[in-house]
């Protein structure tokens, strides 16, 4: 087990305190990172039942146990062999303690949550169902000490990854290509679920999954973005190339951006909204003129997730909170897409400390070509 038994049983004790202040009997944790972060390991089809009071049920496919248990420190377990059976035991176990409000972790990540919240609330009609993904997220956009030490070996992985994706650069290969080159490097290093987007060319794109039939031209600007995790967490870490040098236009995106970058390292302390950086990195593109591409949510959390609370580039409110000190950020997300140049951006991961961030990623900035 990676994390601590105590810290682990911690974390628990935390949400519980948080249940009780909002009158909640029990929650249900069915979303895959919560569940690790409560149990220390990572497992598919998470069901994991945390009681104000008292020691949390996993529910874990029958000949799955004797390793659930093995993994982590979980000891009431509860197993089952059909889908039905585990709804069957954990409408019981709720029925059986009387609980009346009850919390499900609501969130997206990878599985069907939605159709799960559903089924969980038409089985459980005699309970109030409360969503606690906020709560939950409370304890987790700031990190112990164990966490953060992961994030940096993950921080190692996604290097290694990038200096896998910028050697294997060529004119005529595919983004698809460069991907598969950087997955795999990442993986013999040790990360389980990595993840690369490539976007190459001058049109640019916001969502840059490789594509098979992108090939890599002369002139080409191009985007890596790579998420490597390390025992379930995760750093960020986003460099453009640019092919036959930087210079024109290139050059002024590339400074425009840089200059925004810098901002983020002099402003983002202990204290401040993310809402009042967003703004100083707007002004900075607004007085380099590149106002017109600069995409907004210049930065999300980053922890058991690539991409988790804070989210300032999909969830507006979410602008609105207070930076705090042992928060890791990846900054900046939000990319510069400039016609006739392509995407540009340049992403690190910082741990927040009260006089400057920390940045977690190091690689080259100037990458031409």
């Amino acid at each position: 087990m990676f994390f601590d038994k105590e810290i682990l049983r911690k974390r628990v004790e935390c949400f519980q305190r948080l249940m009780r202040e909002n009158s909640i009997d029990a929650s249900m944790v069915r979303t895959l990172s919560s569940f690790a972060y409560f149990t220390g390991v990572k497992w598919l089809r998470p069901a994991l039942l945390i009681p104000a009071e008292g020691e949390p049920t996993a529910f874990v496919f029958k000949h799955e146990a004797e390793e659930f248990m093995e993994k982590s420190w979980i000891r009431d377990v509860k197993t089952y062999m059909k889908a039905e059976e585990l709804m069957r035991s954990v409408s019981g176990s709720i029925r059986e303690a009387a609980y009346r409000r009850v919390g499900f972790d609501y969130s997206l990540e990878r599985d069907s949550y939605v159709l799960f919240f559903e089924l969980f609330k038409k089985l459980n009609a005699q309970v109030e169902v409360v969503d606690v993904h906020a709560l939950i997220m409370r304890l987790r956009m700031v990190k112990d000490p164990a966490e953060i030490e992961a994030i940096r070996e993950a921080a190692r992985i996604a290097e290694a990854g990038m200096r896998m994706a910028v050697d294997s650069l060529d004119v005529g290969k595919s983004e698809l290509e460069i991907a598969a080159e950087a997955m795999a490097e990442m993986m013999r290093k040790g990360a389980e679920a990595p993840h690369i987007y490539v976007a190459a060319g001058p049109r640019p794109r916001i969502h840059a999954e490789p594509r098979s039939w992108n090939k890599i031209r002369p002139e080409d600007a191009v985007e890596i973005v790579i998420s490597a995790d390390y025992h379930g967490y995760y750093s960020n870490l986003t460099r453009t190339v640019f092919l036959g040098g930087l210079s024109g236009e290139k050059r002024r995106a590339y400074e425009a951006f840089m200059k925004a970058h810098q901002t983020v390292e002099e402003n983002l302390k202990p204290g401040i909204r993310l809402i009042e950086v967003e703004n100083i990195v707007g002004k900075s593109f607004e007085d380099t003129g590149f106002s017109d591409y600069h995409v907004a949510g210049f930065a999300h959390g980053v922890g058991l997730l690539p991409e988790e609370d804070p989210i300032t580039t999909i969830v507006a409110p979410h602008r609105r909170y207070k930076v705090a000190e042992n928060m890791v950020l990846a900054a900046i997300h939000a990319p510069l897409t400039v016609p006739g140049v392509g995407t540009i951006k340049f992403e690190d991961t910082y741990r927040i400390k009260p006089e400057k961030p920390e940045r977690l990623t190091k690689f080259d900035y100037e990458l031409a070509l």
